[in-house]
């Protein structure tokens, strides 16, 4: 049974979580409308992937990179209060699985610490599963924290089994592996990467595992960014294209059926079959027939790992 799938990539609003839930929302009644019922936005889609972390020089204008974090932090998301639930709303009117990036904010413990997390809201607009990145990547670490492997699952979608990893996370072999050993079927990976290289990736892991892969970044201009972003014409030029998109969908023999969108604001669409991704490992199952447990092993630990215990 055939599932049609969006591939959303037009940009958020910088800095502004209300506003960028509005984005999405029309995208998810556009989606909704075209007949897909699986709906996948970008890496950290709310609100926006940081990426002015790769143009300020660390330690350079303290100041700048303070306010800009504040902002980033008063638009996070807690999934403690209700900062999707129109989000889970939509997803349960319209009958549609929702995959998204949102930057988390830790309001239980640290009340200040941001992570990278992928949402899974499930088509009764419930939270199927959060999934904190592992390793953020490079200067990313001045923005996110670490998160644990308590989100490391595969959960079950109308589409099908589906997991997701975050933009490098992809290159860890052994959270790739984590995913694959639980009967997966659809890997997801919001992004911020795209072409050639990363196009390759993906193909491979199709391959690897046997399963549909969904990706994308965000397609973004200097002139998507608000004008209310501090120092904006300082940091980004408005002609230029800060990211190009490559909303793609890969099959799980590996090849490109849809995409890659590049260096447009739009919607992708595809048409995927979970039942192809299981007749894909008849001859390579990497966690079944093609293992070998007697030689390697792998032990994961997804019990939570919060910074303190109280006994009252």
């Amino acid at each position: 049974m055939t599932t049609k799938i969006a591939v959303i990539q037009k940009p958020p609003v910088l800095l502004d979580r209300h506003k960028t839930i509005e984005a999405a929302l029309e995208s998810i009644d556009e989606a909704a409308s075209a007949g897909a019922s699986l709906l996948v936005f970008p890496e950290a889609y709310i609100s926006g992937y940081p990426t002015w972390v790769w143009r300020l020089r660390p330690g350079g204008d303290m100041g700048l990179l303070s306010e800009i974090h504040a902002r980033l932090r008063q638009n996070a998301v807690d999934l403690e209060g209700n900062d999707l639930e129109p989000l889970q709303k939509a997803a349960a009117r319209h009958g549609v699985t929702i995959v998204i990036g949102v930057h988390e904010i830790d309001s239980h413990y640290s009340g200040t610490t941001l992570f990278n997390t992928v949402v899974v809201i499930g088509n009764d607009g419930s939270i199927l599963n959060r999934h904190r990145k592992l390793m953020p990547t490079n200067p990313e670490r001045m923005v996110w924290g670490m998160g644990d492997a308590s989100g490391l699952r595969v959960v079950d979608t109308p589409a099908g089994r589906l997991g997701s990893l975050i933009c490098w996370e992809s290159y860890m072999p052994l959270a790739r592996s984590a995913l694959y050993a639980q009967n997966l079927e659809i890997y997801v990976n919001p992004t911020w990467d795209c072409g050639e290289t990363w196009l390759t990736t993906l193909r491979h892991i199709a391959r690897e595992a046997g399963c549909w892969v969904i990706s994308t970044a965000t397609a973004m201009e200097g002139c998507d960014v608000p004008e209310s972003f501090p120092e904006r014409d300082q940091i980004f030029k408005p002609d230029e294209w800060i990211n190009d998109g490559g909303a793609v969908v890969v099959n799980p023999s590996g090849a490109v059926i849809a995409g890659p969108l590049l260096r447009e604001k739009e919607i992708l669409y595809a048409e995927i079959d979970a039942e192809v991704a299981r007749r894909a490992r008849r001859s390579l199952d990497v966690c079944g027939h093609y293992s070998r447990p007697d030689v390697f092993s792998l032990s994961v630990n997804r019990k939570p790992l919060p910074p303190a215990t109280f006994t009252d």
